[in-house]
């Protein structure tokens, strides 16, 4: 769900939401809507449940987005990203299922989402989705995580 008029969640305490389907993402209008640039987020301590044994999971990510007219409010985004914290998914689908939940929240130009996946059983998982078309005269930096090495 999201809320276009005012960040419902500004300035004030909110508790975490007990699922992502509770959770609420905020936008804002953005300053510059005539200008094409990219807004990182990245989040390298996001924490769910494994559905199979359930046991944490931790996660990576970095969220690429050029945004049109509005902007996540970053306070809401961390609230949704934590809401997961409790919750049974798959890596594939939280990863998809936070970049579908972003994109229908701001309506961006483009968005690219990056799941880095810590090993657990020595296997880490790393997952990737992306929408809409990068603006040609956009800079998008590299991701900058460095894949899983164990201890080689």
């Amino acid at each position: 769900m999201a809320r276009n008029k005012t960040a419902l969640q500004l300035g004030r305490t909110v508790p975490i939401p007990a699922s992502p389907k509770d959770a609420v993402i905020d936008v804002v209008a953005n300053p510059h809507a005539g200008e094409d640039y990219v807004v990182r987020f990245t989040a390298p301590e996001f924490t769910t449940l494994c559905p199979i044994t359930g046991q944490p999971d931790f996660a990576h990510f970095v969220i690429d987005y050029c945004p049109a007219k509005s902007l996540v409010e970053s306070k809401s985004l961390k609230l949704y990203l934590a809401s997961y914290r409790n919750v049974a998914a798959f890596h594939e689908d939280c990863t998809v299922a936070i970049g579908k939940r972003v994109v229908l929240a701001v309506k961006p130009k483009y968005l690219r989402i990056a799941g880095f996946w810590y090993p657990r059983g020595g296997i880490p998982i790393d997952v990737f989705w992306q929408t809409g078309r990068l603006p040609k005269n956009v800079w998008l930096p590299d991701m900058e995580v460095e894949p899983y090495r164990g201890r080689g």
